[in-house]
């Protein structure tokens, strides 16, 4: 039990120690940085099929996946863990990810189960935490079993063992920063996968990996399909199929992108309003006022909903389909300031909007 604790308070303070160093550099960043993880490679073929590898159709539907980020998007650095079929160890696309202060992670796997069985199928996007079903740590044994491809892995890990369910422990501990903004990511990369490629929907779920464990950034683990269920790996292996899962990966990343630049804009531009008054309330235009975004639904709520968690009163503008709540209304960026950490309290993702007479400024 002492080895274990050891382990626990080692890996927190390298998150703690991490999650600094990459809050101290985002600053000075002037790109966004987004890691693509393909799976095994090399020595290690991952899940292997009737005719497939895993680490071929996700080295295939990741590279694929970073092209449309580049085509489309000038501002974004992409990344890859791995560009060709070698082995990388789990640490190091860790290291890669933290080493290019990376603002996302994006884990790219195929799942299966013994072919004695009968096999399930659809999509799943895995966050960081711990397992709370059977399913969930069979798939984390079985993506964390790769270390064993590594020289002294024990060592290296800290006696980390994928198949002894002990080890997992840790991850009960693991106080991770960026859950909620995975969290956000992981439902928009499920839902187009259902959506637009029509996959069977598994859910968003928890689950000790340990390449999301050792990364400071928002990240997700998705799992695009059973190779062990035939429909689902002649899909995999196809073009078609693989063109179609990285489009819906890459349109979450888009929406999760476009996210991200409001909620980053606005910051900048209160700052800058703010740095050239001396004054306590920054000039403004007419008819400009500040609102503290909390909530996205394609539901409609009234006011007092219990989703609201007691913010009272509460407007919505519509994005398209999509209900978009905010609570508090302002011409004074201080203000609003003060109001986001009292509703960041329960919803640690709210962030700062602007509304020119009536209208969001995007």
């Amino acid at each position: 039990m002492k080895r274990y604790k050891a382990l626990i308070m080692g890996c927190l303070m390298g998150v703690f120690l991490s999650v600094f160093v990459t809050e101290q550099v985002f600053a000075q960043k002037e790109k966004f940085t987004v890691v693509i993880d393909p799976g095994h490679g090399g020595k290690d073929p991952g899940a292997i099929g009737a005719s497939s590898r895993e680490k071929d159709i996700v080295l295939s539907v990741g590279k694929q996946v970073g092209q449309l980020i580049q085509n489309n998007h000038s501002d974004v650095d992409v990344v890859y863990t791995r560009k060709s079929d070698h082995f990388v160890a789990l640490n190091r696309r860790a290291e890669i990810a933290n080493k290019a202060h990376a603002d996302l992670f994006i884990s790219i796997h195929c799942n299966a189960l013994d072919r004695r069985k009968k096999s399930p199928q659809g999509v799943e996007t895995f966050v960081l935490g711990l397992h709370r079903s059977k399913d969930n740590l069979e798939v984390a044994k079985a993506e964390n079993a790769v270390i064993m491809y590594e020289e002294d892995y024990s060592t290296k890990y800290e006696g980390f063992d994928p198949s002894q369910p002990e080890s997992y422990i840790i991850f009960e501990f693991m106080a991770n920063k960026f859950l909620d903004q995975s969290v956000y990511f992981a439902s928009m990369v499920q839902n187009q996968l259902v959506n637009q490629s029509g996959r069977t929907n598994r859910n968003v779920r928890q689950a000790g990996f340990l390449v999301l464990r050792e990364v400071a950034m928002p990240s997700i683990l998705i799992e695009l399909g059973y190779i062990s269920n035939p429909q689902e790996e002649k899909y995999m292996k196809s073009a078609s199929g693989q063109s179609s899962l990285a489009k819906s990966v890459y349109l979450a990343f888009k929406e999760y992108k476009r996210e991200y630049d409001k909620k980053n804009s606005v910051f900048t531009n209160v700052n800058r309003q703010q740095a050239s008054s001396a004054s306590t309330v920054a000039p403004m235009t007419a008819g400009t006022e500040y609102r503290i975004q909390f909530l996205t639904s394609s539901r409609k709520y009234s006011n007092g909903a219990k989703v609201f968690k007691g913010l009272e009163p509460v407007d919505f503008y519509m994005d398209g389909q999509i209900y978009k709540y905010t609570y508090g209304r302002t011409t004074d960026p201080n203000e609003i300031k003060r109001m986001l950490k009292t509703v960041q309290k329960n919803f640690k993702d709210a962030f700062i909007i602007e509304f020119a007479d009536g209208q969001r400024v995007k």
